[in-house]
């Protein structure tokens, strides 16, 4: 019998994981920042990051080989969701009276090429992401928030290098430029977001299923 933190953890990454493309239309605003100055970043990395933590607590909980296999099904809902995406823009006729088509299409309906970068990009900084948090400091049971922090700060580069790349090289774009603010982005969000919400999840998982801390 599947453990209950396992089956709801389950439910809920693979809702994210669309939940993130769909998120990612929009850019928002960080603020400005000491230093950083002005940062904005996708707001897909919100739930993204979510990804990044349950990943983690599944792999502290049950081991690396079952977030593996987590992050494997995450695959999934995002290709079915770009499936039903792309039919209902590119297939379905928009109702006679209903105005909407071009900007629904143009916020949702993205390239054949950014959603490989997105499958790409997903699928390889997922595995690091659990690969790195269950091999730092000796792994499983040991500096649970320090491995969070880094593992999530390292996949998220890799992630940013790895879709920007996949998605506008070639294309007359500041490809470091945009690729500095974002890692930038996404790294101050890591830090805040991941550490205490990967000892939140831990703790859930462990008294949904009954085990002392």
């Amino acid at each position: 019998m599947i453990p209950k933190s396992l089956f709801v953890f389950s439910l809920l990454y693979g809702g994210l994981c669309v939940l993130a493309g769909v998120m990612g239309v929009k850019l928002a605003a960080l603020g400005d920042w000491p230093l950083l100055g002005s940062l904005a970043v996708e707001s897909g990395i919100f739930a993204f990051l979510f990804l990044v933590i349950i990943s983690s607590a599944v792999a502290e909980l049950f081991g690396q080989d079952r977030a593996n296999q987590l992050v494997r099904y995450g695959f999934v809902p995002l290709i079915v969701s770009m499936v039903m995406l792309t039919l209902v823009i590119r297939v379905v006729p928009p109702a006679p009276f209903w105005p909407d088509q071009e900007p629904f299409a143009k916020l949702l309906g993205q390239g054949v090429r950014m959603q490989f970068a997105g499958l790409i990009s997903y699928g390889t900084s997922q595995t690091l992401n659990v690969y790195l948090f269950s091999r730092i400091a000796g792994g499983q049971g040991k500096a649970l928030v320090l491995r969070a922090w880094l593992a999530s700060m390292l996949s998220q580069i890799v992630d940013t290098i790895l879709f920007i790349t996949i998605s506008f090289y070639g294309q007359d774009m500041p490809l470091m430029e945009i690729m500095t603010g974002q890692i930038i982005s996404k790294l101050v969000l890591s830090t805040i977001m991941v550490p205490p919400m990967i000892v939140v999840f831990v703790k859930l998982g462990q008294w949904m299923d009954g085990r002392k801390a």
